[in-house]
C-alpha cells in the first residue's frame, strides 16, 4: 500500500478525537462523572484537616460533625463515580472500535484488489485487530482523563487561591509540570520505539502467517528448525523493544515521583513563607499544602500516557494510513449499464509505478469466443486482465467493453459481466458449499452443484471425505484432522 505518512501525535489525536462525535453525549457524561469521582476523592482529606481545625477552635467552613457525615458519603460516592465513569469510557471505546472496524473494511473493498495486491497479509490482519484493539487505550483511558485533568486543575487551583493568590498560581503550574511537562518529555524520547515496535509487530504476524502456510514445505526439505529459530530471534527482538518501552514508562513514572514531592515541598515552603509574613492563617496553609498533596491523581494519569501512548499513536497512524489510502479506481454508479458484445484493448499502455509492462498492445475479444494470451512470465498477461476488469486505469490507451470505454460503465454491471479468477486460491475455513456460495448466500444446494458441474470440479468434490461438506482451508488445503480419518480409514480396509 502506498503512501505511508509519519503524524504528528497531535494529528493523530485530533484525527481519532474526531471519530467521538456521534458519543459525544456519553463522553461528557464521563467527563462529569470523572470529575465528580476526583474531587471526592481529594475532598476526603481536606474535609479530615477541617475536622482537625475544627477541633483545634480554627474557623472553618466544615465543622467536624458535618466532615464526620460527608466522608463515608464522599469514599462511597468516589467508588461509584469512578465505576460510572469507566463504564461509560469503555463503552465508547467499543463503540468505536466497531466503528472504525466497519470503516476500515469499507475501505479495504474500495481499495482492492489493485491497492491490497502485494501487501503483508500478516501485517494487514495486525492492523485490523491488534492495532485497532489498542486504541481502546486511547478511547478508554486518555480522552475524558484529558478533559477531567484540566478540570479538576481549574478548580483546585482556585480553591487554593481564594486563601492567596500566589498559591493558586504555584498549584496550576505545578499541574501543568505533572500533566503536561512529562508526558511531552516522555513522547519525544518513546515515539520513534513506538512506531517502531508496531513496524516490526506487524511485520512478525506477516513472517507467522507465511511460515504457517509453508509448514508443508518447511518440514518436507527440513527446514523446521531454521524457520523456528527465525520466529523465536524475532520474537525476542520484540520483546526486547516492548521491554525498553516499558523501562522507559517505568523510568517516567519513578521521575513524576521524585517531581510530585518536590512539587510538595515547595508548596509546604511557599504556604510557610506566607503564613509567616501573615499574607494567610495557619488553616489557610495547613489546608492547601493538603489539597495539593491530594490533588495529582488527574494529572499523574496524563503523566503516565507519555510512553504508554506511543503504541497506541503508532497504531492509530497505521488504521489512519488505511483510511486515507485512495483506491486505484473508483466506482462509477452514474454511468452506463451493459450487455457483454466483446471487448477491445486499444493501444493500451500501462506501468506500475516507474516500470512499464505494457505498451500499445490492441487485442480483440469476440463474443462468444475463447482467447489464448501467452508470453513469458512477467510479460503482462495477468495485468491485461486486470486493466480489462478495470481494477487498474491505463496510463494511455482505453479498454472497451460492448463498444463502450470500460471508465463510463457503471462497475456493477461490468462485474455481471465479467469474472475473473486469480492465479492464487482464496478460500475460507468452512465447506466446500459454503466457499461456492460466497457470492450468493441465498443459493440452494442445486445451484452449487450446477455451478460446481459447469466449472468442471463437481466430480473431484465427490471424491472428498464428506463431498461438498468438506471442510477447506486457504491455499486450498482440507482439515488435517479429515486426511487423518480418510487415511484411516482406508488402512482399516
Amino acid at each position: 500500500m502506498e503512501n505511508k505518512r509519519t503524524r504528528g501525535n497531535l494529528n493523530v489525536m485530533y484525527r481519532l478525537v474526531g471519530l467521538v462525535r456521534p458519543l459525544a453525549p456519553v463522553m461528557v457524561c464521563a467527563v462529569l462523572l470523572g470529575v465528580a469521582g476526583f474531587l471526592c476523592a481529594i475532598f476526603i482529606p481536606v474535609l479530615g484537616v477541617y475536622a482537625l481545625l475544627d477541633s483545634l477552635h480554627f474557623s472553618v467552613p466544615v465543622v467536624l460533625k458535618t466532615a464526620c457525615i460527608l466522608l463515608p458519603i464522599l469514599a462511597v460516592a468516589r467508588g461509584v463515580l469512578h465505576y460510572a465513569e469507566q463504564g461509560c469510557n469503555h463503552f465508547i471505546a467499543f463503540k468505536l472500535l466497531a466503528l472504525i472496524r466497519d470503516k476500515v473494511f469499507g475501505v479495504l473493498r474500495h481499495l482492492a484488489p489493485a491497492k491490497l495486491e502485494g501487501r503483508d497479509k500478516g501485517d494487514l490482519i495486525a492492523v485490523l485487530t491488534a492495532d485497532i484493539e489498542l486504541l481502546e487505550v486511547f478511547y478508554a483511558h486518555t480522552i475524558s482523563p484529558i478533559c477531567i485533568a484540566v478540570i479538576v486543575s481549574v478548580v483546585m487551583a482556585c480553591f487554593m487561591g481564594s486563601y492567596a493568590p500566589a498559591l493558586g498560581l504555584y498549584a496550576a503550574l505545578a499541574y501543568a509540570i505533572i500533566g503536561i511537562g512529562i508526558p511531552v518529555a516522555a513522547a519525544r524520547g518513546a515515539r520513534k520505539s513506538g512506531e517502531s515496535f508496531r513496524a516490526e509487530f506487524g511485520a512478525l504476524n506477516g513472517f507467522v502467517l507465511d511460515s504457517l502456510r509453508g509448514v508443508r514445505e518447511s518440514l518436507q526439505y527440513n527446514d523446521g528448525a531454521h524457520r523456528l529459530a527465525q520466529i523465536n530471534q524475532r520474537t525476542d527482538a520484540l520483546a526486547g523493544q516492548e521491554r525498553r518501552l516499558k523501562e522507559a514508562g517505568g523510568t517516567a513514572q519513578a521521575v513524576t515521583g521524585a517531581i510530585i514531592l518536590l512539587l510538595d515541598a515547595g508548596m509546604l515552603a511557599l504556604a510557610g513563607s506566607l503564613f509567616m509574613a501573615g499574607a494567610i492563617g495557619f488553616d489557610g496553609a495547613l489546608v492547601s499544602v493538603v489539597a495539593l498533596m491530594s490533588s495529582f491523581g488527574p494529572v499523574i494519569a496524563l503523566a503516565n500516557l507519555g510512553t504508554g501512548l506511543q503504541s497506541t499513536f503508532a497504531a492509530g497512524n497505521r488504521v489512519l494510513d488505511i483510511l486515507d489510502e485512495q483506491p486505484a479506481v473508483r466506482e462509477v454508479t452514474d454511468g452506463r449499464d451493459i450487455v457483454f458484445r466483446g471487448a477491445d484493448a486499444r493501444r493500451v499502455t500501462f506501468g506500475y509505478r516507474d516500470s512499464e509492462i505494457l505498451k500499445e498492445v490492441s487485442l480483440h475479444i469476440p463474443e462468444h469466443g475463447i482467447v489464448g494470451i501467452t508470453g513469458r512470465s512477467g510479460s503482462g498477461k495477468s495485468t491485461l486482465l486486470k486493466l480489462l476488469m478495470r481494477f487498474w486505469d491505463t496510463d494511455l490507451g482505453q479498454v472497451e467493453i460492448s463498444g463502450e470505454n470500460i471508465k463510463g460503465i457503471n462497475t456493477a454491471s461490468l462485474r455481471a459481466a465479467e469474472s475473473f479468477v486469480e492465479q492464487d486460491t482464496v478460500l475460507f475455513h468452512d465447506s466446500i458449499e459454503e466457499n461456492v456460495k460466497i457470492a450468493n448466500r441465498n443459493a440452494t444446494h442445486e445451484q452449487v452443484v450446477a455451478a460446481c458441474r459447469k466449472a468442471s470440479i463437481h466430480d473431484f468434490i465427490m471424491t472428498l471425505p464428506q463431498g461438498y461438506d468438506t471442510p477447506v482451508g486457504e491455499l486450498g488445503t482440507m482439515h488435517r484432522s479429515f486426511y487423518w480419518t480418510n487415511r484411516q480409514a482406508t488402512s482399516t480396509a
